[in-house]
């Protein structure tokens, strides 16, 4: 279900979830501890894509850029229908940032197998040059976290992350994990 703010995009609305018995507690969590958690993820996220964020200013690119190379790099192939629905963004706002990264040669399109009129992105190999500095960049960020934190708090983590998707997300990302399997 997507919620309408004033002068914002549809937002998902909180995953609705039974509370597991060892989770019940967590009910009565204090505001300063819900604040805290908010500051967690501004402050993670932050620094989190302050890498990328220089390397793609460097090109003229930003976060937009980035979630396109990310999400046609781990599907080759993507139709721009399943690319607006992962983005949950508009064909016009898509179009803002992928013409410019077709026509400097990132991303290729392709009319769709048995539907000519699907377009199927690819990257070119200077797209996935740049998705793999963007992807390293990122990943060196996320192994030391993990180090840092241990098995156990990374499978929480995985959890808390799962449980602030909304049921869309969860979805795309189920797809992505099974397309990722060998």
């Amino acid at each position: 279900m997507l919620t309408k703010q004033s002068g914002m995009a549809a937002m998902p609305a909180a995953p609705q979830t039974a509370q597991p018995a060892a989770g019940r507690d967590l009910l009565f969590l204090r505001e300063s501890e819900l604040r805290l958690a908010q500051d967690l993820l501004f402050f993670g996220y932050r620094d989190f894509t302050a890498g990328p964020d220089k390397l793609l200013a460097e090109l003229n690119m930003g976060r937009a850029h980035h979630r396109v190379l990310h999400f046609v790099g781990r599907r080759p192939g993507i139709t721009v229908g399943d690319l607006l629905t992962i983005l949950g963004i508009t064909k016009q706002s898509l179009g803002r940032v992928l013409q410019p990264m077709i026509e400097d040669g990132y991303v290729t399109q392709a009319a769709g197998r048995q539907d000519k009129r699907q377009r199927l992105l690819s990257l070119t190999e200077k797209g996935a040059a740049l998705e793999r500095q963007l992807y390293e960049c990122q990943r060196d960020w996320v192994m030391r976290a993990y180090r840092e934190a241990g098995p156990q708090a990374v499978e929480g983590f995985r959890r808390v992350m799962r449980g602030l998707m909304g049921e869309q997300a969860r979805g795309e990302l189920e797809r992505l994990e099974r397309a990722a399997q060998p």
